[in-house]
C-alpha cells in the first residue's frame, strides 16, 4: 500500500492568516475531498501532517481542534474517502520543536507509528516548510498552488525535484491514473 502525506490548510482546505480556529471555519478547497476520495479508492494511506501553533498562541484548544478534524473526517468520508490519521505539531515557531515543520519530525513519527518507509512518499503542501520537511526525510515534495502555493513559488528555493500542481484534485489525477 502507498503513503502520501497532505498539509491541511491551504492544501485540503482554505487557509487564514489568522488562523482556523474553529469547525466553521474550516472550509474544504473545492476538488479537495473528491482529490482524497480518488487516493483512498486507488489503494493509497492518506495522512494528514500539520503544523497548528494555534494552539501554542491559545488561540484554540485541543477540544477545539478534534472538533476541526472530525469536520474533516466526515467531509472525506461522505466523499467516498478515507484519512488514516493526522498529525499535528501544537508548537510555534518560536519554540523551535522539532515537530514543526520545516523540521522532519512529524514525517519521522509518521513512519514509526505507521511502519513505512518515506522514501519518494508524495507529500503534498502549499509552503517551503512542508517541501521541506519532505525533503529532510527523503519523500517527495509537491507543492499545490493553492493557500500560500503560488506565493511559494514566486518566492522559489524549492527542494530540488519539486513538483508542482494547480490543487489537489490535479496531484490525484496524476497519481491515480
Amino acid at each position: 500500500m502507498k503513503l502520501i502525506i497532505l498539509d491541511r490548510d491551504g492544501t485540503i482546505n482554505y487557509d487564514s492568516d489568522d488562523f482556523i480556529k474553529t469547525p466553521d471555519e474550516w472550509r474544504p478547497i473545492p476538488g479537495s475531498l473528491e482529490a482524497i476520495a480518488r487516493f483512498t479508492q486507488a489503494g493509497w494511506r492518506v495522512v494528514v501532517a500539520t503544523n497548528q501553533s494555534g494552539i501554542g498562541r491559545g488561540l484554540l484548544d485541543m477540544a477545539t481542534l478534534n472538533a476541526i478534524h472530525a469536520k474533516m473526517h466526515r467531509a472525506v468520508n461522505q466523499a467516498g474517502g478515507r484519512i488514516e490519521a493526522v498529525f499535528y505539531c501544537p508548537d510555534t515557531d518560536e519554540a523551535h520543536s522539532p515537530c514543526r515543520k520545516p523540521n522532519p519530525g512529524m514525517f519521522h513519527a509518521i513512519a514509526e507509528r505507521l511502519n513505512v518507509p518515506l522514501d519518494r512518499a508524495p507529500c503534498v503542501g502549499d509552503s517551503l516548510r512542508d517541501l521541506q520537511a519532505a525533503a529532510a526525510v527523503g519523500a517527495q515534495p509537491i507543492l499545490v498552488l493553492t493557500g500560500k502555493g503560488r506565493k511559494t513559488r514566486a518566492a522559489g528555493n524549492l527542494p530540488e525535484a519539486t513538483e508542482v500542481y494547480p490543487d489537489l484534485a490535479a496531484v490525484a489525477q496524476a497519481l491515480c491514473q
